[in-house]
Formats: C-alpha cells, structure tokens, sequence
C-alpha cells in the first residue's frame, strides 16, 4: 500500500485532500494487480477513472496558482500536459487477457514515481516562491548546527548564485557554456550532498529518513531532467527559460532546509 505520508502535505487543504485520494486511486489499482489474468475492462476503468480525476485536479492546482499568481504555474502546466499524454498513451494500447496484467505493472510504475516525484520536487513550492531581498543569500535561518551539512548547504547556495550571476550577466558574450559547466556541478554536488546528509540520518538512527530520500529522489529527478544542450533549440526563449530554472533551484533549496533538513539537527 502507498501511504500519503506527512511529507507530502503541502499545507493547502483542498490540495492535500487530492493527493490523498490520487494515492487511494493508486491503491486500487495496486489490489488489482494480484488478479491473474486481470480482465482488461478493469484497467481501462482505472485508466478512465484516473484521467478524469487528474482533469479535475489539475485545474484545481492551476486555478489556485494562477489566483496567487505564481511564478512556478507554467512549469507546472508543462509537468500536467505531459502526464497527461503519458496516460493518453497508455488508454490508447490495446488491452487483452494476455498483457492486462504486465501493462498494469508499468501503469503503477509511472504513476507512483510520477506522483511523488511532482509532490515533493514540484506541489511541494507552491505558494513558496515569494520575493526575498536575496534569495540567494545563506542566512543563520537556514544552519541545521550540523557543520558538514551546513557548509554543503552553504556551497549549493553558492552555485546558485553563480549561476544566476552569469544568467543575468548581459555583457558576457559566449556565457551558455559557462552556466552549463555549473549546472553540472550542481547536479553532481547535490547528488554528493544528498549522499552525506542521508549517511549522517542513518548514523543518528533519524527517524525522518524515509521522507528525505523521497524528497532527495525526487529533486535529484527534476534536476536530472535539466538538459542545457537543448537551449539553442529554444532560442527565443532562453533566458525565461533559465530565469525559472533559478527561480525553482533556489525556491526548493529554501523550502527543503528550512522545512525538513533543520529538524535534523534538533
């Protein structure tokens, strides 16, 4: 059974409550797996349940975003349409007695890493990403009193900055290579950070583990997804592109340490 964990609460109630029965639709489906041979009326029906929800639930999530006019609302239609796609995709197939039941394994294999993933990397800053005097800027606010994650923190703040320095550096010609060259080693460092602060929980027996690899993992993916290269295929559009991308890296940042990681060190 897939549990709609603490974690995953977002803090906006009619939100939370829709996750929480995505996550029951999720267990249905999850029952019907043990069903050999599954009839295939049984998986469109989840397929058909499942999209209709979603529908619903996006525009829930968009009309909310939009009310409070927030910057991460764009991003997130793009995440919507291209689940949506992706379960289009699947109510397409032709469903029988023989694939019904392997076709249902890879509908919940995309679905719960989908799900938590979008919660924890993405629904997670909604209503997050409001104006600060320097967003990017380590702060007493954000120290655990745990030294090491403290200054590992204190470094991914760091290339951030950097990155969004050269974003906005409109003197420097040739300058993309540059912020490739350290958006790969964001990817590579917060993969390391990741790594240490998850050995130091399990030293200390932290009883919050779970939850951090989830949001670990989820952000890992996100930020895995972000591919630089493409930029000249959106030309037009490559500073709005990047300006969000610094947006989400340094919003998610803030809100992980200062909702999860400082209670480590309590």
């Amino acid at each position: 059974m897939y549990q709609f964990t603490e974690d995953c609460l977002i803090g906006i109630p009619k939100i939370d409550e829709e996750h929480r029965k995505l996550f029951g639709l999720i267990n249905e489906a999850a029952d019907l797996l043990s069903v050999t041979p599954l009839a295939p009326a049984n998986v469109q029906k989840i397929l058909s349940e499942l999209n209709s929800y979603v529908a619903t639930h996006f525009a829930h999530e968009e009309a909310y975003m939009a009310e409070i006019n927030d910057p991460e609302l764009p991003q997130q239609q793009r995440e919507h349409k291209a689940f949506s796609k992706r379960i289009s995709e699947f109510r397409s197939q032709e469903i029988t007695m023989e694939n019904s039941n392997a076709l249902l394994n890879e509908i919940m294999s995309f679905l719960v890493r989908w799900l938590y993933r979008h919660i924890l990397s993405s629904d997670m800053m909604i209503g997050k990403l409001t104006p600060k005097e320097d967003p990017f800027a380590f702060t007493n606010i954000y120290r655990t009193g745990i030294e090491q994650i403290d200054q590992e923190h204190e470094h991914l703040f760091e290339i951030v900055r950097e990155t969004n320095d050269l974003i906005h550096n409109n003197l420097l010609h040739d300058k993309y290579d540059e912020i490739i060259h350290l958006i790969n080693e964001l990817k590579e460092y917060t993969r390391f950070h990741f790594s240490d602060e998850e050995a130091y929980m399990e030293s200390i027996n932290y009883p919050g583990l779970d939850a951090q690899k989830r949001a670990h993992t989820a952000f890992v993916d996100r930020i895995m997804e972000i591919d630089i290269d493409t930029l000249d295929e959106i030309d037009d559009h490559q500073q709005e592109y990047l300006e969000e991308l610094i947006t989400f890296l340094a919003g998610w940042l803030t809100n992980h340490i200062l909702k999860m990681d400082k209670a480590i060190g309590c």
